[in-house]
């Protein structure tokens, strides 16, 4: 019987496991070790910004799950699973809540088990599948089981749009709206080079020649993904900057190229 991991390229790096590296984890190969290396020599600060894009997720989480009573979740753009995952921020404030987690890596396939340690109370389902193929996510048993769409869904698009390329970037977003009933929440980060241009330029052009392309986008190019959306306070702003718990460490401004924003769906 197959694995997921026989469909693992190995010679090629994956920004989920670039993204596992610089973070400290243990899930990736040696592709992917050169090619974070050579990012963070370029911009020593992106695993600064690594970590404040995993810590906006883990507050966007919170807030969604205790001050607005969300209780079903969709991830889309997983990642491979380092705790505390979305499952487990706001099952630690609604153990009753749903999570679908989606992702397209078969490495990130092959450790769901993670992210399927559900609360007894509530439920966890991983689907593999392709933002690019919003209906196969939809679509999908795994959805269709735990998602209740006549209750307001959280949909959390962390990390991933800058790696979806126009004009398919903000139809692909839409499509994923579009189902979800009045009341949902989208909760989503957004690469930027608008604080360190030449640096973060430098890396993205280190993405591009691992065969990752990605668009980084200014404040109203960014903020125009949100339009026909209630923004909540803050509105679009540097990760770092939304909602920051207290005594969160200080993080300067020029370290983060990430923004991020919740907006309500009338």
């Amino acid at each position: 019987m197959s694995s997921p991991l026989d469909r693992v390229d190995t010679s090629t790096a994956h920004s989920a496991r670039v993204y596992d590296y610089i973070l400290g984890g243990k899930d990736h190969y040696l592709v992917d070790i050169e090619a974070g290396d050579a990012m963070c020599r370029h911009w020593p600060s992106l695993p600064v910004h690594m970590r404040e894009n995993r810590l906006f997720m883990h507050r966007a989480g919170r807030f969604l799950a205790r001050e607005m009573g969300i209780r079903q979740f969709l991830d889309v753009g997983t990642g491979l699973p380092t705790a505390p995952n979305l499952h487990e921020v706001v099952q630690e404030v609604a153990p009753e809540s749903h999570v679908v987690y989606v992702d397209n890596d078969p490495i990130v396939l092959a450790h769901a088990r993670a992210l399927l340690q559900s609360s007894p109370e509530g439920a966890t389902a991983y689907v593999d599948a392709d933002m690019h193929d919003p209906d196969a996510i939809l679509d999908s048993p795994e959805m269709r089981a735990l998602i209740d769409l006549d209750q307001p869904v959280g949909l959390m698009v962390i990390g991933m749009l800058h790696f979806i390329l126009p004009p398919a970037d903000g139809q692909l977003v839409r499509r994923l709206l579009d189902p979800l009933p009045s009341g949902s929440y989208l909760a989503m980060t957004i690469g930027t080079a608008d604080f360190a241009p030449e640096e973060v330029g430098r890396v993205a052009e280190e993405y591009a020649r691992q065969n990752m392309p990605m668009v980084l986008r200014d404040l109203p190019t960014t903020t125009s993904f949100f339009d026909g959306l209630d923004l909540v306070e803050p509105g679009v702003t540097q990760v770092h900057k939304w909602r920051p718990d207290s005594g969160q460490r200080d993080v300067r401004d020029r370290d983060i190229a990430m923004y991020g924003a919740v907006a309500r769906k009338p």
